[in-house]
């Protein structure tokens, strides 16, 4: 394989986060949560009432926010998409440094 220059590795990455999109961090869970029904019959057998959120951190603190049932999906895919985007910032950092140790030859 030949060496990349910086260039060719910046031009690799924005081609390849160019797909990406939409993407989102964190994670989705389907959770199951109790109502204020005081007779709820799926409550009380313990079934719950289920519901998507996501899960994700801003600085040290973790954050959720409810996902309506009928996006979960769209947002499991961004996640899967933002996981790829790790990924590949994870290579780009390898090229990047292998780039810069070519250009010091």
């Amino acid at each position: 394989m030949k060496e990349e220059s910086l260039q060719d590795v910046r031009l690799w990455f924005l081609r390849e986060v160019k797909t990406l999109w939409p993407i989102a961090g964190g994670s989705l869970s389907l959770r199951k949560n109790s109502c204020i029904r005081p007779n709820c019959q799926a409550c009380r057998i313990g079934e719950g009432h289920p519901s998507y959120a996501l899960h994700f951190r801003k600085g040290k603190k973790q954050h959720s926010i409810y996902v309506p049932d009928d996006l979960a999906s769209e947002v499991e895919e961004a996640v899967r998409r933002g996981r790829l985007l790790q990924e590949k910032m994870v290579e780009a950092g390898v090229r990047y440094v292998k780039a810069l140790k070519a250009r010091r030859r």
